[in-house]
């Protein structure tokens, strides 16, 4: 390489760093000085067993809103006539499942109900969980984990998707799995991600290696991969830039870092998560599907879940473009991030 190699920084513990923190809506363009809360600390054991808390909260939007049109769908019907079944396709698009996912559903209920039967609002929403967990089943599913070896996991995303919390998120997770830790601030087009990079490494405990802004981000990769072998780590985490709307250049830049993981870390396992704004609905299928295009995607993480009333987009993500949905970010603190689960998650939207 011909850049001037960044220097791996290791950070503090999160004892050292006291109550420093971080903006956790992280991708706000404002100023770089940033104030958080301290960040609240769990149990291993405890986090492990919030999932169905987490899920249901970080859905409680979602929920609501379907729960609310289904029994406003029913209210006053002793029978599922057709009127009824075109008000909950209605609803269903209004939740983001999407038209073709939401028609699917809709027409399972069409085939499962006699015309004019008896049906109860408990029992329809249980058959629309089994419909959905079918359909999100019958989805690409997560491939699976080695039992053991190095792994570098490339995070990419458009600016303003919860990236860089997000690489916290997995870190955190990483961690409850009594995996070693770093993180590669590759993101060097814009400043505060850095930043905002080493206030969770301090807050986690997890190292960062890093380079001043405007730096070549290949560099910064192939210092945390040297620095990743000499500590013994485990897992390295990438946050990449997310300048979507200058192709030819994300592309050169991830093919560079994709030369430096292979000639660096042959032997690792690699993978590359796209993460998602929960928030912006069918804009973000949109634009996974751009991505893509860009770059191979091994599966989705769906940011901001618990700030929305659009839950549904992971089944659109799901179905119809064949992308495995990994990962669901359901809070703002680190333990927020749940493994995907088709029938839990279908459960927790419409039970």
């Amino acid at each position: 390489m011909t850049d001037e190699r960044s220097k791996p920084e290791t950070k503090p513990s999160a004892a050292a760093a006291g109550a420093a923190g971080v903006d956790l809506d992280e991708e706000d363009e404002g100023p770089d000085v940033l104030q958080i809360a301290p960040e609240r600390q769990f149990p291993e054991e405890e986090s492990r067993k919030g999932f169905w808390g987490k899920l249901k909260r970080g859905l409680l939007m979602t929920h609501t809103e379907i729960i609310d049109k289904v029994n406003a769908a029913m209210e006053g019907r002793a029978t599922l006539d057709e009127e009824t079944l075109e008000f909950l396709e209605e609803a269903l698009i209004g939740a983001d499942l999407g038209v073709e996912t939401s028609l699917e559903l809709v027409d399972g209920l069409r085939r499962d109900v006699r015309p004019q039967q008896a049906v109860d609002v408990f029992k329809l929403r249980e058959r629309l969980v089994d419909e959905m967990a079918i359909l999100l089943l019958d989805a690409p599913q997560p491939p699976r984990q080695p039992a053991s070896g190095p792994r570098v996991t490339l995070v990419v995303g458009v600016n303003g998707v919860g990236k860089t919390t997000s690489v916290a998120k997995l870190a955190r997770r990483s961690q409850l799995d009594g995996e070693r830790v770093l993180i590669a601030a590759a993101d060097t087009f814009r400043a505060a991600a850095i930043e905002q990079l080493e206030l969770w490494g301090r807050r986690l405990g997890v190292d960062v290696v890093r380079t001043a802004p405007g730096g070549d981000p290949a560099a910064v990769v192939f210092d945390a991969l040297q620095a990743a072998r000499a500590r013994r780590v485990d897992h390295v985490l990438v946050d990449t830039a997310g300048r979507l709307h200058t192709k030819d250049h994300l592309m050169q830049e991830l093919s560079k870092i994709g030369r430096v993981i292979e000639r660096e870390a042959p032997g690792w396992q690699r993978s590359t998560l796209l993460v998602l704004d929960a928030t912006t609905g069918q804009n973000a299928i949109s634009q996974a599907r751009t991505f893509s295009a860009v770059v191979p995607v091994d599966g989705v993480l769906l940011a901001k879940l618990d700030g929305t009333a659009k839950g549904g987009m992971a089944v659109a993500v799901a179905r119809e473009l064949r992308l495995p949905v990994l990962w669901l970010g359901v809070g703002e603190q680190a333990e927020d991030l749940v493994e995907f689960r088709p029938r839990e998650f279908a459960a927790a939207l419409l039970g």
